[in-house]
């Protein structure tokens, strides 16, 4: 009796507290890897390829972590990514408030995934062979009691612990944290129509995740990170796999290549120019946005406000990166005041916002979207605008992408 107390009390493993917690991490840590490599960029959006024992290594461990069908997830964030921050995104905190995505994320997931018509849309694809009909779809909260107990042969009585926060982890920090901090709060390294923000430059704790502005921006990318700056933990382990020979990449987000010197009359505006600029156009707009706000700030030091103004007036620079249209009511009109005042500033969001429509007409062919490019391109090289100028030199120096 007194050894099998001795058990119940320490496992097999018999492990002091802190080798526990790094247990308990190494074992969530998994659960996220199996999450961003195997769900998200696999099968939700065909970033990779993986070997058929990884995959299916992946598709037992969520089983026994999470309980969660490949073909319910992918389909709920296919559709997030379809309806982003609409009222029929599953989980936009822009729609339904940052506190219920993050505290009742996994109920949104829920709600979404009992809909037949969400499963029948956008799962096309994912795994329907006979282990995920006949065990995973039809066995589901087995797999999560298996761990229980296999947690509490390893650990003993703390194998309870650690087998809850295995369970809340996926539910609390991909459910919440990225559903809802990920398109609330952050930093942007491109203006994709979307609120996403990337949570952190450095992706360990949720895999890659935090990078959900780039993510965002390049769906089908199977690498989050795009900065020199920025680590993408997923991304280290994806080419782990790939060397092994375990992985193939299948997509990457384009890397601008840029021309020095390029100013203006140097090189042909032409449909090659138009399409590297299709591919780059994210990247252009995020450093339209950056000269949009310097030249904001100069002119702001010229206008004559008032007192009480000038605060409602300097709060417009962070809502610059954004349409007019995506403005608040109130930044809205704040704004309309500060054009009427500078025909410069008018002048730069005009031109922006026509910038934009050239490769979002869809009703016109590609000849007709080169000429409005030539003709834009003219006529920022004509207006002496230092930001325009820069523009338009960048427009200038884009490089095809390298194969």
């Amino acid at each position: 009796m007194d050894r099998l107390l001795e058990f119940l009390a320490t496992g097999i493993l018999d492990l002091r507290w802190w080798q526990v917690v790094l247990a308990t991490l190494a074992l969530t840590h998994v659960t996220i890897a199996a999450v961003t490599i195997f769900l998200h960029r696999c099968q939700a959006h065909r970033a990779l390829d993986l070997h058929p024992a990884v995959a299916h290594f992946f598709r037992f461990w969520l089983w026994l972590t999470t309980g969660m069908q490949t073909r319910d997830w992918v389909a709920v964030h296919r559709k997030h990514h379809a309806k982003c921050e609409t009222t029929e995104d599953p989980h936009s905190p822009q729609t339904r408030g940052l506190r219920t995505v993050l505290w009742r994320g996994a109920e949104l997931y829920m709600v979404e995934r009992a809909k037949t018509e969400t499963l029948e849309r956008y799962s096309r694809g994912t795994p329907d062979d006979w282990i995920e009909r006949k065990v995973y779809s039809q066995f589901i909260w087995q797999g999560c009691g298996l761990m229980l107990i296999t947690d509490v042969l390893l650990f003993g009585a703390l194998g309870i612990a650690v087998w809850g926060v295995q369970m809340v982890w996926i539910p609390f920090f991909a459910a919440g944290v990225i559903n809802g901090i990920g398109h609330y709060w952050g930093y942007r390294n491109y203006d994709c129509p979307d609120a996403s923000t990337n949570i952190s430059p450095w992706g360990i704790l949720i895999g890659g995740e935090e990078l959900h502005n780039n993510h965002h921006t390049y769906p089908t990318s199977a690498k989050l990170s795009s900065k020199w700056f920025e680590f993408d933990i997923g991304w280290f382990y994806i080419r782990a796999l790939q060397i092994l020979g375990l992985a193939k990449v299948l997509r990457l987000a384009p890397v601008p290549r840029v021309q020095p010197q390029a100013g203006p009359g140097h090189g042909q505006i032409d449909l090659n120019t138009l399409q590297t600029l299709i591919n780059n156009r994210y990247d252009l707009l995020a450093r339209f946005a950056r000269e949009l706000q310097r030249e904001f700030l100069q002119e702001l030091g010229k206008l004559r406000l008032s007192e009480a103004d000038r605060p409602r007036f300097a709060g417009l620079k962070r809502w610059l990166r954004k349409d007019v249209a995506a403005l608040p009511p109130q930044q809205r009109a704040t704004l309309q005041e500060l054009l009427a005042r500078s025909p410069m500033m008018r002048t730069l969001i005009e031109m922006r916002a026509e910038l934009s429509t050239i490769w979002q007409q869809s009703s016109v062919s590609r000849e007709q979207m080169l000429v409005g490019l030539q003709d834009w391109v003219t006529r920022a090289e004509a207006s002496g605008n230092r930001a325009l100028l820069l523009v338009a030199a960048r427009i200038r120096g884009y490089l095809p992408s390298a194969a």
